[in-house]
């Protein structure tokens, strides 16, 4: 046996009791080189964990001894060795080296430390984020992360929706906004996608009624904020031959309940390892009205306006951060640490929401987590008049609506649908102080690389 790395295990892959005294090839970066006089110790780390090499120097060939210990750290090497069971080693065993193979060495000093007590601020982690995911908590995020994406997957399928893609690259605004990135497209000027909403409304005049895509937003909003991105990922949902807003809000409640589920169940080393604990909701989640919410915030008399001064929140105006956190305050006390806001005032709402008879209520409702909104959604307007109204009304021009208009003119039912932020819902279920700690490699207002 050579050092192939094909025959490759990972650390928490040895079994101590089934593969002692067998031979094995382990890969992976050098975290830790102890040098004790008559023997030395290498720790070596791979995704999984890490394991330890043991070179009592009198056994070992002095060369071989020398390839390892003389090292840079976060070296990159795979070792042929053989198992020795210990039950005072880590992972219950040890690797007494026969074959080393340098695969990459490391240069020195290193740009931040990996292991070490020395705290680096945030901006030099993003801007070494190659290293900064080397550390076992930053890679425990992601796997949670990962979990979580599939286990909304797998609730929506279970749902009776399927997995769409819609373009990224389009020639007008998806909500009627002027917050785009503006991008060349030959010789037409284009824009990326603020998101699918609408091309998801098109699919729902194709009888495809309940779809989902695990789409990416790019908005061009001034935020300097701990919970706003640039670029965003989320779950992107629709569905048709809904009665209301309610059909889309049991179908939202069952995802963000089993994607709790999901990290709880698959993500208990990872938790563990942040000091973390998932407790998973039960359904429904209580609504509250943009009405009531507005009572209960006033109520506490804690809110301020742009002056400073201790105020009501008129009403018409959308809940800011600060009115979100106040009612999350009050909603825990009573128990509730996910709830929606439902039935805003139509003009806080985008042109495609449905709006009452009365037309001053929508059919729209925002998703909050300890007073934080991770989704907004509603029933779409689908009557194809109402909804060059409802574009009129907003100030937009219905000629850069045509491909979307069209399809209402063609048997449209009715529908609604929802966005589910992934970097947030991370960021939610593992109570991160930043939703860039959620993202590989977050796009905010001044960061572009790496």
């Amino acid at each position: 046996m050579s050092v192939n790395l094909q025959e490759r295990k990972y650390a928490l892959d040895v079994d101590p009791k089934a593969m002692d005294g067998q031979d094995v090839v382990v890969a992976g970066w050098i975290q830790e080189t102890r040098d004790m006089g008559g023997i030395a110790f290498v720790i070596l780390r791979d995704r999984s964990g890490t394991l330890q090499v043991v070179l009592p120097k009198k056994k070992l060939d002095a060369a071989l001894v020398e390839s390892l210990t003389k090292l840079q750290r976060e070296s990159v090497v795979a070792i042929l060795g053989t198992v020795k069971a210990s039950e005072k080693a880590r992972n219950g065993y040890e690797v007494l080296p026969k074959e080393v193979r340098l695969l990459n060495e490391s240069a020195a000093p290193l740009p931040m430390g990996i292991v070490d007590k020395v705290d680096v601020d945030f901006d030099t982690r993003l801007d070494n984020r190659f290293l900064d995911l080397r550390k076992p908590e930053v890679q425990a995020i992601f796997r949670v992360r990962s979990a979580l994406v599939k286990a909304g997957i797998d609730s929506f399928t279970r749902q009776g929706f399927f997995q769409v893609h819609t373009p990224r690259i389009i020639g007008a605004s998806s909500e009627g906004g002027t917050d785009l990135f503006p991008v060349k497209y030959f010789e037409k000027d284009a824009f990326l996608a603020q998101s699918p909403q609408l091309y998801k409304q098109m699919l729902m005049a194709t009888g495809m009624d309940r779809q989902f895509e695990v789409a990416t937003y790019f908005r061009a909003e001034k935020h300097n904020s701990y919970r706003h991105l640039n670029e965003v990922t989320a779950f992107d949902v629709e569905m048709a031959f809904v009665e209301s807003e309610e059909d889309v809000m049991r179908v939202l409640e069952t995802a963000v309940r089993d994607v709790w589920q999901g990290v709880h169940d698959q993500c208990q080393a990872e938790l563990k390892l942040l000091g973390k604990e998932v407790k998973v909701p039960a359904l429904p989640f209580p609504r509250v009205t943009y009405d009531d919410a507005l009572r209960m915030v006033n109520a506490t008399k804690r809110w301020t306006n742009d002056k400073g001064e201790h105020a009501e929140i008129p009403h018409g105006e959308d809940l800011n951060a600060a009115a979100e956190k106040i009612l999350g305050d009050v909603m825990r006390e009573k128990g509730h640490e996910f709830y929606f806001i439902t039935k805003y005032p139509e003009q806080i709402r985008p042109f495609y929401t449905f709006i009452e008879e009365d037309g001053k209520v929508s059919r729209s409702f925002d998703l909050e987590h300890a007073g934080l909104e991770v989704t907004s959604g509603a029933q779409r307007q689908h009557n194809p008049q109402k909804l060059v109204e409802r574009i009129l009304h907003k100030g937009l021009d219905p000629d850069d609506f045509q491909d979307y208009l069209k399809p209402f003119q063609y048997g449209m039912p009715p529908h609604g649908g929802f966005g589910l932020g992934i970097d947030r819902l991370t960021m939610e279920v593992l109570g991160l102080a930043n939703v860039r700690e959620a993202v590989l490699f977050p796009r905010d207002r001044t960061r572009l690389a790496p």
